[in-house]
């Protein structure tokens, strides 16, 4: 996903209120380093295609490699990291995810802020044995959501504060509720489905011989909201803390769902960052906060979010 307009918006909003109102206090996977160290006997092997968008590219882990400079891609991504266990190198893998991608950058050409991405699909041939793909958020508009979700809570609690009026714990499940009762988020992960469905036999007639693993997000937000007081101030309600997480868990269940149908493997990497969301403390959170560490990509893994990823990714490979 691409999340950087959205955490402006959030380190924007916690910023205005807590100057004003202070802050409110699938299985296991084994361990990153357990992981990439272990032997790949029992793994496929390649040639190995990465697809995916920022959060499989590694916004702004160093070191940052390869072409196009705009997709932002890292050398220490959990592609890169899956490849080095497996022993691939040079033309045995091939990583060609691109921050910001959307399901039709996988078919389209991708332009970014510096240079263009080809088709991603264009990197796949009937001699590629391993595809890895991690895409859906922002055809969902998971960023949008995200920096909504400030805004609402913001405007929410300005209000709640001039008038004296009842808050609403979550104005943004609200926003994002039509006047039928629909669920206009739902309805956008609903319909990236429909075409990653597509996408995904694409893969397999470009591929035929290829494991196919799709690989979900990690968990960004805890089940806890009141965890997130200390990170995130008031800048996202605890309801709307809860709407987020929910949409998350539709949109994994939904690239679980198409994976299975399409005879390909689903990678849970939630499971395993449990306890290691933003609200995390440095030293143990795999996905940066708002206010990121310097040099690191807000609402994104960090280095040991893509260890973790990459330790998800192995053990699917090895089950």
């Amino acid at each position: 996903m691409d999340i950087r307009r959205t955490a402006v918006l959030l380190g924007t909003a916690g910023l205005l209120l807590t100057a004003g109102c202070g802050t409110d206090g699938s299985g296991p996977a084994p361990t990153a380093s357990a992981s990439a160290t272990a032997s790949a006997t029992t793994a496929p092997t390649g040639p190995y295609v990465a697809l995916g968008d920022s959060y499989t590219a590694g916004l702004r882990i160093a070191p940052q490699t390869g072409a196009p400079a705009g997709c932002a891609r890292s050398g220490a991504n959990y592609p890169s990291l899956v490849a080095r266990a497996l022993g691939l190198t040079g033309a045995a893998f091939t990583d060609v995810s691109c921050s910001g991608a959307t399901t039709r950058d996988l078919t389209g050409a991708q332009r970014t802020g510096d240079g263009t991405n080809r088709p991603q699909l264009d990197a796949l041939a009937p001699a590629t044995r391993l595809v890895t793909l991690g895409i859906g958020g922002n055809d969902a508009g998971f960023a949008d959501v995200l920096g909504r979700c400030a805004e609402e809570s913001l405007r929410q609690s300005l209000v709640a504060g001039l008038t004296g009026a009842p808050a609403d714990d979550s104005p943004c499940r609200r926003h994002y509720t039509d006047a039928d009762g629909q669920d206009q988020v739902r309805a956008k992960v609903d319909a990236a489905g429909e075409r990653l469905g597509e996408l995904l036999l694409e893969v397999k007639r470009r591929s035929p011989q290829a494991s196919v693993y799709v690989v979900g997000y990690p968990q960004l937000l805890p089940a806890d909201p009141a965890a997130c007081g200390p990170t995130l101030g008031r800048s996202v309600l605890p309801g709307d803390i809860a709407f987020l997480t929910e949409k998350e868990g539709q949109l994994n269940a939904m690239l679980r769902s198409r994976a299975e149908a399409a005879g390909a493997r689903y990678v849970d990497t939630y499971t395993p960052s449990s306890g290691h969301d933003m609200c995390a403390g440095e030293a143990d959170r795999w996905i940066e906060p708002p206010f990121a560490t310097s040099g690191l990509a807000p609402v994104h893994p960090n280095a040991a979010g893509q260890q973790g990823m990459a330790a998800a990714v192995l053990h699917a490979l090895r089950a």
